[in-house]
């Protein structure tokens, strides 16, 4: 399994975060909740982003596509911001042909939000970040 360096925004130590994992990443310097940003493809994304836990954004994206260069900042920084309350798992479409087909995705980005498994919210298309944020809040209320 895959695992990313994320730098601690309390302390500034990188921790090695793994891609699947049971419970939330916290720094092993300080304890504070990292954010959980991770990629999954057509192997691994059933491991990643559909077991119970935190809740899951997911960003449907291409590396040709000019919306989702904009769209990602907006949502590393909303990963930040709820660090230990979301995991943002990015999946690239042109390397996930399995996983587009499975959820129809017809256009990047689309995001999802899985909480337990279950899909709870989607949204075609580029949004500004006030319009994702809530969102986003909408679809952890659900």
């Amino acid at each position: 399994m895959n695992k990313a360096i994320i730098k601690c925004p309390h302390c500034g130590k990188s921790n090695r975060v793994p891609a699947a994992a049971d419970g939330r990443p916290r720094c092993g310097n300080c304890h504070h909740d990292l954010p959980w940003v991770v990629e999954a493809g057509d192997d691994d994304f059933s491991a990643i982003a559909e077991r119970p836990g935190v809740p899951v954004l997911v960003d449907f994206w291409a590396v040709w596509c000019g919306p989702c260069r904009v769209v990602s900042p907006v949502l590393d920084k909303l990963a930040y911001e709820r660090a230990g309350q979301i995991k943002l798992v990015k999946v690239d479409v042109d390397h996930s042909p399995q996983l587009s087909a499975r959820f129809a995705i017809q256009a990047v980005p689309t995001l999802m939000v899985i909480v337990d498994g279950k899909i709870v919210a989607r949204q075609a298309g580029a949004a500004p970040a006030p319009v994702l944020r809530s969102w986003l809040e909408e679809a952890l209320t659900k």
